[in-house]
């Protein structure tokens, strides 16, 4: 053998022995990769399958509370809380029944009913506030015509929801000569068809609504005026008054 075969001869095993062990690393690196992404998808998986069972939970929690809000067939829904703004008050009141007694205090402290103006024709005008603008000229008309009421045989009560003290505030400020009723319950109010829905800047609420209301000598309703315009207004029930 020569000095080259020689010399070439120990390469071949030696490279043999190099490739044997670089084979166990690319199989073990194969392994690993194969190990890791094994992982990935079973996490992945693990992570879907969680998903899906955290968003059927989440199905049967929301179809749950669905089903306990919803009421049940043939039974009726429960009533809302009357925390709601309550429907306005529609009075039935008209003319030729009979006028709804009443029993309030008044300005000064008594007491005043319907029947102490049995046998007579009475005037009820009901106002929003005292001693706002509309209200102020309407009780003002009123006590400058109070002679001539009295001349035709008719008494005159204001009536509003303020407190006796307001009232009589509003009397002094003003020197208002027709007796004032304060109805801070509201029955009055309500049964004469002075209480309901109004709007303002685009906001409803409930409240007075300016009404005058008639009351012929019999005890019934000869008159009724709605949704009252104080310009004028004094007259027009004294005229209604003396024809009455």
């Amino acid at each position: 053998m020569s000095k080259k075969s020689r010399k070439k001869s120990p390469k071949t095993p030696s490279g043999i022995a190099k490739a044997k062990k670089q084979i166990p690393t690319k199989r073990a690196t194969t392994q690993t990769k194969s190990a890791k992404a094994q992982r990935t998808q079973a996490g992945k998986s693990t992570g879907t399958i969680a998903k899906a069972g955290s968003h059927k939970a989440a199905s049967k929690q929301l179809n749950s509370s669905k089903s306990a809000a919803a009421p049940a067939k043939g039974k009726p829904a429960t009533a809302k809380p009357a925390t709601t703004k309550p429907a306005a008050t529609k009075s039935a009141l008209a003319e030729g029944q009979k006028a709804p007694a009443f029993r309030l205090p008044r300005d000064g402290g008594d007491v005043v009913t319907l029947a102490d103006y049995a046998g007579r024709k009475l005037v009820l005008f009901f106002y929003p506030r005292a001693d706002t603008p509309g209200c102020t000229r309407e009780a003002i008309d009123f006590t400058r015509l109070a002679g001539d009421f009295a001349d035709a045989g008719t008494a005159v009560l204001g009536v509003s929801a303020d407190p006796l003290k307001a009232q009589e505030k509003f009397r002094d400020k003003h020197k208002l000569s027709i007796p004032l009723i304060s109805d801070e319950t509201h029955g009055m109010l309500e049964a004469y068809g002075a209480w309901g829905e109004k709007s303002m800047y685009g906001k409803s609420f409930l409240g007075i609504l300016r009404t005058t209301v008639l009351v012929g000598a019999d005890g019934k309703v000869a008159k009724v005026w709605r949704n009252v315009r104080v310009d004028g207004h004094a007259d027009q029930v004294l005229d209604a008054a003396r024809g009455l």
